[in-house]
């Protein structure tokens, strides 16, 4: 065993704007460093290895997430607001809010959403088309998810804007109280005060996620106070991942015209397309743990209630697991990427989001010859996801 000293020690910040805007560089740095390392700035520990990084999300018991999943450790420091039954909490408390949520979003729900939302992705590519070049970040990316995933949970159509900068703001609070948060804090009420007022049981509609998570609380399943809490992560994680996740898939091809070419042949990889994207992109970078117990990890030892930095993105790009893992192949199994988690705290809604961006790109396949990037993409910096602000892009409809 090494003692904790000689865990190597970085002067990254990967909250800083050089990273947020291309964090490749300073990753492939973390892994060679080791499998831990010492994040000097902010006296938390990091993993950006494959290996490393599984093994932690897997291990809920040395690596707990109700301490919070941000830099904050909620073992000293008051939430911001009620942490999250799914994403900030262990068992027992995690246990029956996630099995609630697991058998409204499983397969039957599915089966159910998936003849409309095909339908309504036909509708929006068929609008889209009319217009020679266009951003697709908000006319694709944010567009469906925004039009189909409220209607899904229940929530009305009035005000569904607030959601993005909603979950923008959440993502980014789980860094530092740097600008992107500082800026945004204003406006913060706001967008909350919204957020919470559709998770009320009347606000809802009677047919959608939310009704039946309530239902679940008449039955006992849950507790009634849960009941919003339960709403609310799904409006939190349900979009704004959702919509970088689409706008990854949509840069990707556009970057790499013979995978279009391959998915419009080969119809059945639009299902894999996107979990590539996701690994390749990765718009879920980063999330903490804290350690329970003394850990020992690669021969050195994280301290009991220590912050560890899981860097998913990094982990996704690891050359010890993945085979070329710079390059988005559609003939690579992508199948093990932590772009969702891993294990008990795996995102709920994976699923759902998959079907959106299925059924988004089946009729993009269907109808676009070649998407042509015609403008300089921008980013968007946030704490958590990488993201894009801009996509400037031409969709062919026929042959060039």
């Amino acid at each position: 065993m090494t003692d904790v000293a000689t865990v190597p020690t970085s002067d990254h910040d990967p909250f800083g704007p050089d990273a947020l805007e291309d964090p490749t560089r300073m990753h492939a740095q973390l892994r060679e460093a080791g499998p831990v390392v010492l994040l000097a700035r902010y006296g938390v520990y990091a993993m950006a290895r494959y290996e490393q990084v599984h093994a932690a999300l897997v291990d809920w018991q040395d690596f707990q997430s109700g301490a919070g999943v941000g830099l904050s450790n909620f073992r000293y420091e008051k939430p911001w607001r009620p942490p999250s039954l799914l994403l900030e909490a262990d068992p027992p408390r995690h246990d029956a809010p996630r099995r609630v949520l697991s058998g409204i979003l499983g397969p039957r729900a599915l089966r159910r959403l998936r003849d409309r939302w095909f339908a309504e992705a036909e509708a929006l590519v068929e609008e889209v088309l009319s217009t020679p070049e266009l951003d697709v970040v908000p006319a694709l990316a944010e567009a469906f998810p925004l039009r189909v995933f409220p209607d899904a949970v229940g929530v009305g159509e009035e005000g569904r804007e607030n959601l993005l900068p909603y979950g923008n703001f959440v993502f980014n609070a789980f860094g530092p109280p740097n600008s992107l948060v500082t800026e945004a804090m204003p406006d913060m009420p706001r967008w909350s005060e919204w957020v919470n007022a559709q998770c009320a049981r009347e606000a809802l509609s009677g047919d959608g996620f939310g009704a039946a998570i309530w239902a679940a609380a008449d039955r006992g399943e849950i507790t009634h106070d849960q009941a919003p809490l339960v709403v609310r992560s799904l409006l939190t994680a349900g979009v704004d991942t959702t919509v970088h996740g689409i706008a990854a898939m949509l840069y990707a091809f556009a970057t790499h015209p013979q995978q279009w070419r391959r998915v419009r042949e080969r119809p059945q990889l639009v299902r894999a397309a996107f979990d590539e994207a996701v690994r390749w992109q990765s718009p879920v970078q980063t999330f903490f743990r804290t350690a329970t117990t003394d850990t020992t990890i690669g021969g050195a030892v994280i301290p009991e209630g220590s912050k560890i930095l899981m860097f998913l993105g990094a982990a996704n790009r690891d050359p010890r697991h993945w085979t070329d893992p710079d390059t988005f192949d559609l003939e690579r199994d992508p199948s093990g990427h932590v772009g969702f988690g891993m294990g008990l705290h795996q995102c709920v809604g994976q699923h759902v989001a998959r079907l959106e961006a299925e059924a988004l790109l089946t009729a993009l396949v269907r109808r676009v010859e070649r998407l042509e990037l015609v403008g300089s993409p921008l980013r968007h910096h946030n704490n958590t996801l990488r993201a894009w602000a801009r996509l400037p892009m031409r969709l062919h409809t026929q042959p060039d």
